[in-house]
């Protein structure tokens, strides 16, 4: 393990923690899933007021900062499945963030909200509030 990192890897590792934690309940479920990071949103704002469905914006922001994607299982030209995807975007949590631990907390909240969305259910079911 190299000793220093930069915030992008530090950033891919909060986001594997977070799909970490979500795989010993839901690993059945979130097989053939793929989580990525981008730096920056890369979405079309949608139609009527706002983006697609699959976009989690921040709401303290009038909802327009993305700050993660769920992209739907599709068939490509080819016939060939491409498997869900979940994107997560590093800048945008990052600016959001008071410090790491915050950071994690938010991460670790677009990814839950995210998988909820995939699997149709309430983010608390997939990750109970604890306490």
């Amino acid at each position: 393990m190299p000793l220093s990192q930069t915030r992008g890897e530090r950033f891919d590792d909060l986001v594997l923690d977070a799909v970490e934690h979500l795989e010993e309940r839901w690993g059945r479920h979130l097989e053939g899933v793929e989580f990525a990071v981008e730096d920056v949103p890369a979405v079309q704002f949608g139609g009527e007021g706002g983006y697609d469905d699959g976009v989690v914006a921040d709401e303290t922001a009038g909802g327009s900062v993305p700050l993660g994607r769920l992209l739907a299982p599709t068939v490509d030209d080819k016939g060939l499945a491409c498997p869900a995807r979940i994107v997560v975007y590093r800048r945008p949590l990052e600016a959001r963030a008071m410090d790491r631990l915050d950071l994690a907390d938010l991460v670790h909240d677009v990814v839950v909200d995210q998988v909820a969305r995939l699997l149709g259910m309430d983010p608390d079911e997939i990750d109970p509030p604890t306490g």
